[in-house]
């Protein structure tokens, strides 16, 4: 029996995909892989002393810091924000469902700079909060709060677009055989629900994660610039520039950029051996 051949597809010759593939790559080349390879060259160009040495200022120590702190509680509270918005979308129908879906998205459409700026008109001295705040003693704008907070919306929809994308292509039928036999909404939870969830959630975490420590528009606006207090990672980056100190740009830019390439690594094995790489074995 003649085996059955693969119908070529309109311009599927051996030039067309060694032309197609030899520009991808090229482009790759050119726009991703080599201006990361500039960072790693021009952070170690000085030698790994001076590299070193450039991590260890202490005004870069306090914003790698403040970076890390952020992140912290920035991605455990849109993980919790996440899994609630999904249960709500994809569990029970309400009136409003969309508008809550189109909500929860918003931080996507809006330019990380007009965050920053509806934050300082809101928690500002001269903003809508700003004068009971001051009355009561809290400052949150130009500080580490007024940081997480718009760290916190920049980066909510991540974890809840990945959950509400999963749980609405699966059935609720283990939810609904786990209360008929008796278990309580928290058993079904964390017996049923989130090991059914784990990955999606592991992946929108990763997302926020990344997003959170490489905010620059938003943070820039309501952290106040202030040397070794509040100035963040990609804050720090731009002040060492600014301040004709490349090396100790760079050497910060590195850290940046491992942790980018950490997250893709995560992102890869999050991929392979995910539900997606299951069913495809399968």
């Amino acid at each position: 029996m003649a085996m059955a051949h693969r119908p070529r597809a309109v311009g599927d010759t051996p030039w067309v995909r060694r032309t197609l593939i030899g520009a991808g790559l090229l482009l790759t080349l050119l726009f991703l892989l080599a201006p990361v390879a500039v960072v790693f060259v021009q952070a170690f160009q000085a030698g790994l002393a001076a590299y070193f040495s450039n991590l260890a200022s202490p005004d870069t120590l306090h914003a790698i810091w403040l970076t890390v702190l952020t992140a912290v509680v920035v991605v455990p509270v849109n993980v919790v924000f996440g899994i609630a918005a999904a249960w709500a979308v994809t569990r029970f129908a309400f009136r409003g469902k969309r508008l809550l879906v189109t909500i929860i998205e918003l931080p996507f459409s809006i330019s990380p700079i007009v965050a920053g700026v509806i934050y300082l008109f809101l928690y500002g001295a001269q903003g809508l909060l700003g004068p009971w705040l001051q009355e009561h003693g809290i400052r949150i704008m130009f500080s580490i709060p007024a940081i997480i907070l718009v760290s916190l919306f920049v980066t909510s929809p991540f974890v809840a677009r990945e959950l509400i994308a999963f749980m609405q292509t699966q059935s609720s039928e283990d939810e609904e055989a786990a209360r008929s036999l008796g278990a309580s909404a928290w058993q079904m939870f964390w017996r049923v629900t989130l090991p059914n969830i784990r990955w999606a959630l592991l992946y929108g975490a990763i997302l926020c994660t990344a997003r959170s420590i490489g905010e620059f528009g938003a943070v820039s606006v309501v952290s106040g610039n202030i040397r070794g207090q509040t100035n963040t990672l990609p804050l720090q980056v731009e002040l060492l520039y600014n301040d004709y100190n490349a090396a100790g740009a760079f050497a910060a830019a590195s850290v940046l950029a491992l942790i980018g390439l950490v997250t893709i690594v995560i992102k890869a094995l999050v991929e392979q051996f995910g539900p997606e790489a299951h069913d495809r074995r399968a």
